[in-house]
């Protein structure tokens, strides 16, 4: 998610003079809210988006900060697989639309409508054609980004505006026109910002021009490939930290940061963590996926997120036990594991998440070695919850997996990092890492600039675990990724013999190997059925010692009855 700069003065045309001024003395209302539709991010596919996809997205947009408004102008070269009597896109009908064209003509108003979100254009259309789409209004806000999507409008301390988008789980509708599904990500895109001076506007990719004037800064990015929640607007009074990496590849390209003013030194400190994050990815993984753009940071007033070479930062500069922005590495992990692979409908989300979770383990373990990456594994596997299958076998909508009470929620970050911790242990690193690299770049050998994002899901990924080992892993998955519960060993023990045997939910064949450790001696177990070892009275016991196999314990789910008793306790006290 990161990429670098050239600035070049350049004069753009953004929208006319004329169009902007008369925009900007119109009042805009804020009652209208974003519908069902648009706060929705993937799913079901609509039959007039159906066989659509995007080639180019050409996005123009003024930002306001003292009215909080957005002026859109986007032009979008769509390509239908058939020819049909009307399309559909995507807007938040909070905006008002002014126009409407295609292929340069403009479009009757009785010819297209926006109830809920979806823009339905009666127009006849085939192959390749363009819809230009002019709107304005104010965008939703964000409430807690990046956990709720929309605009973020904040105030740097010193007073200057200070403004970011995140739309994952609501998508990339809340502010311009799109496909909100995977398979909707242009294969390019432009995107001008203009912003109050002296305001700068960054964005992903390369930055290929800027206009500097005494009240407007406008800034062209242009990128390639984006997932759609990625296009990400981010203003403030950014400085800038850059430099060149040199690959392992034998390649070079562009890191940057764009920071705010007042804490330099925080500021180099953790940019000075970036190389060291692009050694571990390309060692471990791969290439990082953009090398013909950047490799880029941005301070933001959330949290964080991945947008693709242009990683969302907002942690503060706290570093953690393990010697690391935790967070950082997180977001960056996705330029691999959501930006290069993608999940092509929601329910596949664990490929993103918890790829990009165990990165955090894997680079500890990189940094720090098995102690420090057993004990960060330790800390996902106290917040499991297991109430949901990881997959589903549905089309869902991102928030039917990230919402609790919907889907599996935090699982899909933790779990999928465990299950993952647990293939590599009974495969082996040479084959894990290889069905990794084939998965996320579609070849066990990937080259920088010989390979193309993919769009992915836990079949394929089964697949390529099958092929790789030549084995028939798919009861490894049938438990750990499409039942809820884990698989829990049962354990008896006499005063001559200790017997194992695994109880799976819906009697699933579970034959994972086991060892035990009994004394000194570690016995390594077939479990394709019942197991049962010989030991004395004071032989010690010890059951998987080296952790390598995701099972249920009971000790966590006590101490975690035991947390919600004494927050139920303080609850009741206040």
């Amino acid at each position: 998610m990161l990429k670098s700069v050239c600035l070049s003065l350049i004069s753009l045309a953004l929208v006319s003079c004329a169009s902007t001024e008369t925009t900007l003395s119109m009042p805009f209302s804020s009652d209208i809210k974003s519908s069902a539709y648009t706060m929705k991010s993937g799913g079901i596919v609509p039959p007039s988006q159906q066989g659509l996809s995007v080639k180019h997205a050409d996005l123009h947009f003024e930002v306001v900060p003292a009215s909080k408004t957005l002026i859109g102008k986007s032009t979008l070269t769509l390509h239908s697989d058939t020819q049909r009597k009307n399309f559909s896109f995507d807007l938040d009908r909070v905006f008002t639309i002014k126009s409407v064209a295609v292929n340069g003509k403009p479009v009757d108003k009785a010819n297209y409508s926006n109830p809920e979100g979806m823009v339905l254009v009666n127009q006849p259309v085939s192959d390749d054609f363009t819809v230009t789409v002019e709107y304005q209004g104010i965008p939703r806000e964000a409430v807690k980004a990046p956990w709720d999507g929309g605009f973020v409008w904040s105030k740097t301390p010193e007073g200057a505006d200070w403004i970011a988008t995140a739309d994952q789980g609501e998508g990339c509708d809340l502010f311009w026109p799109c496909i909100d599904h995977p398979f909707g990500e242009p294969e390019v895109a432009d995107i001008y910002i203009t912003v109050p001076a002296p305001l700068m506007a960054v964005s992903n990719g390369v930055l290929l021009d800027q206009q500097i004037s005494d009240t407007k800064n406008t800034y062209h990015w242009q990128t390639h490939n984006v997932n759609t929640y990625s296009v990400a607007l981010n203003i403030g009074p950014f400085e800038t930290l850059e430099d060149t990496f040199h690959s392992v590849y034998g390649n070079e390209y562009p890191i940057v940061y764009y920071h705010l003013p007042g804490h330099p030194q925080k500021a180099k400190k953790l940019f000075d963590e970036v190389p060291v994050m692009l050694n571990f990815f390309e060692r471990v993984i791969g290439p990082y996926p953009f090398t013909n753009e950047k490799a880029g940071f941005v301070e933001t007033p959330h949290l964080g997120m991945e947008h693709q070479t242009i990683n969302a930062y907002g942690n503060h500069y706290r570093k953690d036990v393990y010697g690391f922005d935790w967070l950082m590495q997180h977001e960056f992990a996705h330029e691999w594991f959501a930006n290069q692979l993608t999940a092509d409908n929601s329910d596949h989300l664990w490929l993103q998440e918890g790829l990009g979770s165990y990165m955090q383990p894997l680079f500890t373990q990189y940094l720090q070695g098995d102690m420090a990456y057993k004990a960060r594994l330790f800390e996902q596997r106290k917040a499991l919850d297991n109430d949901f299958p990881l997959v589903r076998n549905k089309l869902l909508a991102v928030e039917e997996v990230f919402e609790k009470d919907q889907g599996p929620g935090g699982d899909v970050y933790t779990k999928g990092s465990l299950i993952l911790h647990s293939l590599r242990q009974l495969i082996g690193d040479e084959a894990f890492f290889k069905t990794i690299r084939i998965a996320t770049y579609g070849s066990a050998d990937p080259q920088p600039g010989k390979f193309k994002p993919v769009l992915s899901n836990s079949e394929a990924f089964i697949r390529i675990a099958n092929q790789v080992t030549g084995q028939d892993l798919r009861w490894f998955f049938n438990v750990y990724l499409y039942s809820a519960k884990l698989p829990k060993l049962n354990v008896e023990r006499t005063d001559g013999q200790v017997t194992l045997s695994w109880q799976v939910p819906n009697g699933l064949d579970f034959p994972m190997p086991l060892e035990v450790q009994i004394n000194q001696t570690v016995h390594k177990l077939d479990m394709h059925k019942i197991q049962t070892l010989p030991v004395k009275p004071k032989d010690v016991v010890i059951i998987d010692p080296q952790s390598k196999v995701l099972r249920y314990d009971q000790a966590i789910d006590d101490y975690k009855a035991f947390k919600r008793e004494q927050a139920d306790k303080k609850a009741d006290q206040q």
